[in-house]
This record gives C-alpha cells, structure tokens and sequence, in this order.
C-alpha cells in the first residue's frame, strides 16, 4: 500500500500494460464528502484535471483494452468530449445509463435516476463477453421459443437496471458516501476482461472494483 495521488501512480505504470479500467470519477459537484473534496462544475477546471489522467489512462490501457468512466450529468458533456479527443471518436463503444432506484425528490423537475458510464477501446481488436439475461417476454406468436430465441438469454443492452446500496445495507457498505454497488461492477468486469487480466481503478474510492476483481479472479491496482 502506498499514497499518491492518482496520476502519480499512472506515471509509473507500463505502457499497454492494463486489460481494463474502470472509474468511478469525480463527478463536479463542488461538495465536501468527508473522504474526498469535488471538483467544481468549471469546464477549465474539469479539462486541467482530466486531461492528462485519461491520456496516461490510455497510454497504460493494453491494446485489446477497454475504458468505462462513469459520471453524471453534471460533466458528462465535457468528458465524451475529451475521451473522443484522446482516445478516438471511432474507438467510442457506448454510452450506458445506469438506471437507479431512488434520488432525492424535486419539486421543478424530474428527478435525475441515471448516472451515464462512457466505454471506449484502445483499437478493433478489444475484449468483450456478451453478458445474458432471461427473457422476460413470451415469443411472438406463430413461433416455437426454442427456435426463435438463444436458450442462454438476450444479450444486454446499454440500459442497466441495478439497484443503488441502500442507505441501511449491511452486506456491502463500507460507510463510503458514494459506494457502487458490487453489481454493477462485476457486469463490468465480466464484460470486458477475463480471468487473470489486470484491472486497473484510479479513482477507487471504497474499493468495490478492487473486491469484484479479486472475487471474479482477476488482478487489479487502484488508488483514489
């Protein structure tokens, strides 16, 4: 264990030398959360910061890798923008919303249930294992479900439907304001590495990434 700040440690990383990375990031809300201060909702002050951690996120990401950074809306504009900059308009994979259960109530407006994870590849050639769930409607009619759907389940689409830790959870919560739940992570995971690759979280925060990882056999670096 050891302290740094994050792009310190990015600075001593290898080239092509991580399969995926994942980071929950720093979303410009301006607040105190006690573990960490936020950034402030400034576009200089979101570019000065991000700018050169993502170029050396992306000079450490192998070539067959793959990068989710996940925001909400408050940067995300600023962040699509920068992450086409660096890694390429071409190498963007998908734009998922992480749809949620619960947010504080508005009076003026709707309420914001969504956090927006951006994916991109290094290259062509990245790692992705289709992740399945069961259907949940019947086949149309005049054909046999058998025939008609892949027996192992539909492939996910971009919308995820994960339920936030509750504020009373006993089983993940570590006391982390802003702690994911496992989840959602180990989707990640799942999708885009594979036993024994590295993962890499340099925002890592209450350390779910690094718990999914290490569940999901994979190794893993991750620094706040």
């Amino acid at each position: 264990v050891h302290s740094c700040d994050n792009l310190d440690l990015l600075s001593k990383l290898q080239d092509n030398s991580i399969d995926l990375i994942y980071s929950d990031i720093l979303y410009g809300t301006g607040r105190n959360f006690g573990d960490y201060q936020d950034l402030k909702p400034i576009k200089s002050e979101i570019d000065d910061h991000y700018i050169p951690r993502i170029k050396e996120m992306r000079r450490v990401l192998k070539d067959s890798g793959t990068i989710y950074l996940q925001m909400d809306f408050r940067i995300n504009h600023w962040i699509r923008l920068i992450l086409d900059d660096i890694f390429g308009y071409d190498n963007f994979r998908n734009e998922i919303v992480w749809h949620y259960n619960s947010a504080p109530r508005k009076k003026l407006d709707f309420g914001n249930r969504h956090d927006i994870i951006y994916r991109y590849s290094k290259t062509d050639n990245y790692t992705f294992n289709p992740i399945r769930e069961p259907y949940s409607l019947s086949a149309p009619r005049g054909y046999e479900k058998e025939k008609y759907y892949n027996p192992e389940g539909k492939v996910i689409g971009d919308v995820w439907n994960i339920n936030m830790l509750g504020q009373n959870d006993k089983t993940e919560r570590v006391g982390y304001a802003t702690q994911k739940p496992l989840a959602l992570i180990e989707r990640i995971i799942t999708a885009s590495s594979n036993e024994n690759d590295l993962v890499g979280d340099f925002y890592c925060g209450s350390g779910t990434t690094l718990v999914a990882a290490k569940k999901l056999k994979r190794n893993f670096i991750g620094c706040d």
